[in-house]
């Protein structure tokens, strides 16, 4: 069994962003030249997340007002008392919303590759989140198999 890893580099915008990154993950799929296998595809930071879902305008609209409402930028939180914290950097952002975005998504997928091709359905996407934008974000990609 084969196993080889990418980083992929992502520079996203103000503010909740949503990103198919599925074009990225069959590029470096490709160049493996794994037949049979896996993907893993790992967020790897704590105000970002990943999820397989249709990548669909309305629909992202619909997600983005979604993950507002879960966790109001307006409300008050502690992790955004940053005089209490020890240690802060002077571009600490108060981002504790973004935090529980991220926490009610996921920071991975696992997506099973056939005949070199990822195995995902007719509208499905592997979609980055980013929360806490804008940032350079950084996605890492493992495959492995055969």
């Amino acid at each position: 069994m084969l196993i080889i890893h990418q980083i992929f580099g992502l520079e996203t915008e103000q503010g909740i962003g949503v990103y198919n990154i599925t074009p990225q993950i069959n590029h470096f799929l490709k160049s493996s030249l794994i037949q049979q296998g896996q993907v893993l595809i790992f967020s790897r930071h704590t105000t970002t997340a990943l999820a397989i879902n249709e990548h669909e305008e309305r629909l992202l609209k619909d997600i983005k007002k979604y993950l507002r409402k879960l966790a109001p930028e307006s409300d008050k939180y502690l992790h955004n008392d940053l005089h209490l914290r020890p240690d802060i950097p002077a571009d600490e952002p108060m981002n504790a919303h973004s935090h529980l975005m991220a926490m009610t998504l996921s920071t991975s997928e696992v997506i099973p590759i056939v005949d070199g091709k990822l195995a995902l359905g007719t509208y499905q996407s592997v979609l980055f989140f980013e929360l806490d934008g804008p940032r350079q974000r950084t996605v890492s990609c493992q495959i492995f198999g055969n």
